[in-house]
């Protein structure tokens, strides 16, 4: 359902969820999250630079005031100031906290770097919050099977692979990183756990033959990084952020997010 966000937010945000549908192709429902959590900030900034006194209400809080002179005056510790806000005041959990940064940071990248409509972008140095390092163990059965279903696209072996692993495993994200192929003897992996210490896992039918049609298509890695099970697209080993993102994106698709 194609919404106008002209009519729910001012320039140059409506502008942003427009670009971002039009020329990037975001999903209507990554936009419509882009724009929940970019609301939130303006409504943040309202209160913050003392734009309306009507601020009893912060689900009514209106964010016309916030224009374009203001975002230019936004600085990085404003942009902390409000994961502080959601922290404390919204009892946002980190993984909330980082997809609102997530937003802030296409956002501003889109101000500065697409239009150029200012000056410096203070989301450059924004951190991410550290989200809990395995999947979450709490998916009922149904729930793990929405999760598997909504894997597709070109990486759809791989994802697959390392899903099921976490599922079945349950093994940490650096575990899984380190994961090297000669590691695989059988249905045994051995892992490197905390401490730097070897463990070995026990795999069962599913998660092996996950792994042998992920191998079947598994793409050349650049020298350096031929050990390693999961490649990324850059052909190098896969890194903890870049699984992490992976998995969040499917968990949201599945409509599991709120479950990290």
């Amino acid at each position: 359902m194609y919404i106008n966000y002209n009519d729910l937010c001012p320039p140059p945000l409506s502008d942003f969820l427009e670009y971002s549908i039009a020329i990037k192709g975001r999903a209507d429902k990554t936009v419509s999250q882009y724009f929940l959590d970019l609301r939130t900030f303006y409504r943040f900034l309202v209160i913050r630079f003392k734009l309306s006194s009507d601020v009893k209400n912060f689900e009514e809080i209106d964010i016309s005031p916030v224009t374009l002179d203001i975002i230019k005056k936004v600085k990085i510790m404003d942009l902390h100031s409000f994961i502080a806000y959601t922290d404390r005041e919204r009892k946002n959990s980190n993984r909330t906290k980082a997809r609102k940064m997530s937003a802030l940071r296409s956002y501003f990248k889109y101000l500065h770097t697409i239009v150029k409509l200012i000056p410096e972008n203070p989301a450059l140095e924004l951190e991410t919050p550290k989200n809990k390092s395995r999947l979450p163990v709490a998916l009922t059965l149904d729930e793990s099977r929405s999760l598997l279903s909504s894997i597709s696209g070109s990486n759809e072996k791989r994802d697959y692979a390392i899903i099921m692993l976490f599922l079945n495993c349950g093994l940490r994200l650096s575990e899984l990183i380190s994961i090297d192929i000669d590691k695989i003897k059988g249905d045994t992996l051995t892992v490197i756990g905390k401490g730097n210490k070897e463990r070995t896992i026990y795999l069962n039918d599913i998660c092996i033959k996950a792994i042998e049609e992920y191998l079947e298509v598994r793409q050349e890695p650049k020298k350096g990084h031929e050990k390693a099970l999961f490649i990324s697209n850059r052909r190098t080993r896969f890194s903890q952020k870049g699984i992490q993102h992976m998995l969040d994106k499917y968990l949201t698709l599945a409509g599991l997010a709120g479950k990290g």
